[in-house]
């Protein structure tokens, strides 16, 4: 959306970045730039994507960690820097004109910004599967590099009939030989596919399932429409999954075909001039470790860009280190502003 005229904010509150979502992308790309003396807002509506899991791994220094744990950790450590602020609230919309972005909070508040950056994240959509969401979690996963170590060598199976979900099995046969695709109707792939199941000797069974049975969270097994029962110690998918935001697609961010996610460059730009992405609305390796890293990347990306244009327009010259520029030194010209 164009915003009017009218709607500027003030210098006084024109941030230098806006960061949508406060996962470890976001909050990760805060605390660089606040170290950088920009003044930033990051606005995270409270539902991150691992929010069913019992914990997450593969992030060295935090193996182990609970989701909330982790994120309370990362706030914590922000709360130092007072060129960073932390908001629990979804943005609804975003206004965008040459220089400045204003996002408008459900509040009905209106924060602006000179960048922005899209860490909002992808939603999962799980199988529908009686009982499915009462093990999501904690014995049923969708990634064997976060879950994997925890099943190895136990009896596991994957859901799904599609080309993703044989990959996903052959790929679990890493952890375990003990596998079964229950593909759950009629499995739906390639013949060089049904040669590869046929050659790694991974167990098919097309009936269509019924429900997952267990206690409390730990997953017993599967039971068939014809009554049959499969003894399983844990379940893997292989997701759909679709943004948790409208904003990218209401900017007119590009994205990619085949994954759904923002197409941006190394430097995690966008097609859309002053808006970044990064984490997993962004890229197709969905780790925490990976959204952090990113969420730096795009840190360094939004600075080096900020100060380009301050260079240009001697912002850096005049005005002091953490205060706001003002909006008439924000867009260099073709010669620097004396």
């Amino acid at each position: 959306m164009l915003a009017s005229h009218a709607s500027r904010a003030s210098d006084a509150h024109i941030l230098d970045a806006i960061i949508i979502g406060g996962g470890p992308a976001g909050l990760s790309a805060a605390l660089v730039l606040g170290r950088c003396l920009r003044r930033v807002v990051v606005c995270d509506a409270g539902h991150p994507r691992n929010e069913s899991a019992r914990i997450f791994n593969g992030f060295l220094s935090r193996d182990g960690s609970t989701p909330a744990e982790f994120l309370q950790i990362c706030r914590d450590q922000l709360q130092r820097y007072e060129t960073i602020e932390l908001r629990t609230v979804k943005v609804v919309d975003v206004e965008r004109e040459d220089c400045q972005f204003t996002a408008i909070l459900e509040t009905g508040e209106r924060i602006a910004g000179r960048m922005l950056l899209l860490a909002t994240g992808l939603v999962d959509e799980l199988p529908q599967i009686e009982n499915l969401r009462q093990f999501y979690g904690s014995t049923v996963h969708n990634c064997p590099y976060c879950d994997g170590w925890e099943c190895r060598d136990q009896p596991i199976a994957v859901t799904g009939g599609n080309q993703d979900s044989v990959d996903l099995a052959i790929e679990l046969l890493l952890w375990s030989k003990d596998l079964v695709l229950c593909t759950n109707g009629p499995l739906t792939c390639n013949r060089k596919t049904m040669e590869t199941i046929r050659r790694l000797d991974i167990r098919v069974i097309e009936t269509p399932i019924s429900r997952l049975e267990g206690d409390n969270d730990k997953l017993e097994g599967i039971r068939f429409t014809d009554g049959d029962f499969l003894p399983r110690s844990a379940l893997f998918f292989s997701p759909g999954q679709y943004q948790r935001s409208h904003l990218a697609e209401q900017l007119g961010c590009e994205f990619c075909q085949d994954t759904n996610c923002i197409q941006c460059g190394e430097d995690t730009a966008t097609n859309i001039p002053g808006v970044y992405a990064a984490g997993n609305a962004s890229r197709g390796v969905q780790l925490v470790i990976a959204a952090a890293a990113e969420g730096m990347q795009a840190a360094f990306a939004i600075n080096s860009a900020l100060l380009d244009a301050d260079a240009a327009s001697n912002a850096l010259r005049d005005h002091e280190p953490g205060q706001p520029t003002p909006s008439d030194r924000i867009k260099p010209g073709n010669e620097a502003i004396d």
